[in-house]
């Protein structure tokens, strides 16, 4: 059913993860440039991943624990983005290009929480379907 509210979360996911990379950037180099994510193909790759997967999550309705799957590997790859974000701004070679870290690190950090309160309301309707099929 695409009425759910984890369809609302996910769908909010999906907008951070392809809509708002193109407007927070996501930090600033020693010369004074923005780096968006789009200027790495890395980074956006990673993005559009996760939002791609959040889309294909929402059409899973029939299948919830397929839809829950799909969430938690959501989950992993916003961890995996989030890990290189953290890697990107702590590099401790002197070669380091970033000088001041923008709002868009923060982006798969808002991303994760949105599809993990997606799997809570999946597992909700998952144990509301099982009591409804108890009762039969």
């Amino acid at each position: 059913m695409l009425q759910r509210i984890q369809t609302i979360y996910l769908l909010l996911a999906a907008g951070i993860s392809a809509g708002l990379i193109f407007v927070f950037h996501l930090w600033i180099t020693d010369a004074g440039v923005n780096v968006f994510a789009k200027d790495d193909m890395l980074y956006l790759g990673l993005f559009l991943g996760s939002a791609v997967l959040s889309l294909v999550t929402i059409f899973m309705y029939k299948n919830r624990k397929s839809q829950f799957v799909m969430g938690r590997l959501n989950i992993i790859l916003n961890f995996i983005l989030l890990g290189f974000f953290v890697y990107q701004s702590l590099n401790v070679s002197g070669e380091t290009a970033v000088s001041e870290k923008g709002i868009g690190m923060l982006l798969p950090i808002v991303s994760i929480v949105l599809l993990a309160l997606a799997n809570k309301a999946i597992k909700k309707d998952e144990e509301l379907v099982k009591s409804v099929d108890r009762l039969r």
